[in-house]
């Protein structure tokens, strides 16, 4: 079986601990005549959170994925590396360098020094990928959405402007520093003209049983993972069913700030305006099946809904929710009996 998982931030990186507790471990880089598994999870992750710091680049969501799935995540924040020091941190302040509002852990810088060193010489963001996760075995398979630049950019207000003067800074600017407590008027993608999906990102769309939605902010996560020109039309034309998972309890984010996202878009924070926001595939929309916590309501013409307890707890809780999301759309889970221990 074939499941293919669109994924940004801490949230998508827990479900992906679930999908591996439900499928079991897919190699990844695959190593030469290894035993294929029974199950091929792939995991399509959001860039438009990557930006250029101090002079590396960086990949939040990807580095997120794979440092919780390789054993190496801080488990207190849900990012960045376990036993992290900020020595290099410190010494940049006391230079003075900018930006002074996005820090870089010693043991996180490593891992962006070893990409930027790869992508300068010329190899691709999936390839750099697939090379790091030699190290952290996360046995799900890794791909960036696309290989070219795609950051997500927001616009606001220009500080000290006249009233309606606008100026573009990046998503990470308007996440860390100023906490989204800003005037807000919109996202966009910037980035190569020519962008296209990765390398293996619309065969894993085309050839899967099942594409989930993980519960990832539905804006600056799938919806940027979506916007990559080409990802819409295949989520429209694959023969595999489409559920996603809402991001939502009772009417509120458990964590991150998809509430503030999605104010600037015009969509209610509620499981049933974001199913209408993405939208169903009998209409112009993306989705087959729609899994809501327990206690929220939703009713959206042409998508199936259904719910089940939707905190991931731990890698049993949510292989269950994904359980759940396959049996609301008729996918049938063969083989191992997994997602109860």
């Amino acid at each position: 079986m074939k499941v293919t998982v669109l994924v940004g931030g801490v949230g998508g990186a827990r479900f992906l601990l679930g999908a591996r507790e439900l499928f079991g471990a897919t190699p990844f880089p695959p190593l030469p005549d290894a035993p294929a598994g029974d199950h091929e999870i792939t995991a399509i992750v959001n860039v438009g959170d990557d930006a250029w710091m101090h002079g590396v680049r960086i990949c939040p969501d990807l580095d997120t994925c794979m440092y919780t799935l390789g054993g190496g995540i801080d488990p207190e924040r849900g990012w960045g590396r376990r036993d992290e020091t900020w020595n290099a941190k410190e010494e940049l302040a006391a230079y003075g360098a900018d930006p002074d509002w996005f820090g870089l852990g010693d043991r996180d810088l490593a891992t962006h020094l070893i990409r930027t060193q790869m992508l300068d010489a010329g190899f691709r963001l999936s390839d750099v990928t697939a090379a790091l996760c030699r190290r952290w075995n996360p046995g799900v398979r890794l791909l960036p959405v696309t290989d070219d630049r795609h950051e997500t950019h927001v616009v606001i207000a220009k500080p000290d402007g006249a009233e309606d003067e606008r100026v573009a800074i990046h998503f990470q600017e308007w996440w860390v520093r100023h906490r989204a407590q800003v005037p807000t008027f919109g996202f966009a993608q910037v980035g190569s003209d020519d962008t296209t999906p990765a390398p293996g990102v619309l065969d894993a769309i085309a050839e899967a049983d099942v594409v989930l939605l993980a519960p990832s902010n539905p804006v600056v996560s799938i919806g940027a993972i979506v916007s990559v020109p080409g990802m819409r039309s295949a989520l429209r034309s694959t023969k595999a069913k489409i559920v996603g998972i809402s991001p939502v309890i009772d009417n509120r984010p458990l964590r991150g700030m998809a509430d503030e996202c999605l104010s600037v878009i015009g969509v209610e924070t509620s499981a049933e305006a974001i199913a209408a926001h993405y939208g169903a595939r009998s209409g112009n929309g993306i989705l087959d099946g729609w899994l809501i916590a327990d206690g929220d309501r939703a009713s959206v013409d042409g998508i199936a809904i259904g719910s089940a307890p939707l905190l991931m707890t731990d890698p049993a809780a949510t292989a269950q929710m994904i359980r759940a999301a396959c049996a609301l759309v008729d996918v049938a889970l063969p083989g191992r009996n997994v997602g109860t221990a």
